[in-house]
């Protein structure tokens, strides 16, 4: 039993170290070190009453206290920023909920599902992060070469416009 329970928590801790290692790596607050521990304590949650002989049914129960409980460290990782009226770290809750949902599975015993939720969240947070981050690039690339133009045609407009106050002064 010892066994079974060391393994479900290691698992745990490497997939959650997956997930973790790439918001690290992108310089995010809820790194390496927050993600294994979500994972590995969502699935402590899970296996302490199975250990103890509770019943599935009402380990359902404790996963439920686990996805709500797992809600207060993500509300925790969001930031209002009221100037810029934009709200930061709303990737960083998702993926402290989806490490703990990993961290249930593996408690579980449930490794393939566990693995192939670490799989699809590293391809939103890597892949498609990147996309987005090419796509912003591009976007904002986009803006400036239009803000210069936009200041290339005033400044043409303002030597015209001075040159045709020059001509109407020497016409006089």
């Amino acid at each position: 039993e010892l066994v079974l329970v060391t393994i479900r928590l290691l698992v745990a801790m490497v997939l959650g170290a997956i997930i973790g290692f790439e918001r690290e790596s992108t310089g995010k607050a809820a790194g390496l070190r927050t993600h294994m521990l979500v994972a590995m304590g969502s699935a402590l949650f899970v296996l302490i009453p199975l250990e103890l002989g509770i019943s599935v049914a009402e380990v359902a129960t404790v996963i439920e206290g686990v996805a709500a409980g797992i809600g207060f460290i993500g509300a925790g990782a969001i930031l209002k920023l009221s100037e810029e009226r934009e709200v930061k770290g709303l990737t960083t809750a998702a993926g402290i909920w989806m490490t703990a949902a990993v961290g249930v599975a593996a408690g579980l015993g449930s490794m393939g599902i566990a693995i192939i939720g670490v799989v699809l969240a590293w391809i939103v947070l890597a892949t498609i992060g990147q996309i987005q981050y090419l796509t912003d690039l591009k976007i904002e690339a986009k803006v400036k070469n239009e803000k210069e133009i936009l200041e290339a045609k005033q400044k043409l407009n303002g030597g015209a416009a001075k040159q045709n106050d020059e001509n109407a002064d020497s016409d006089e």
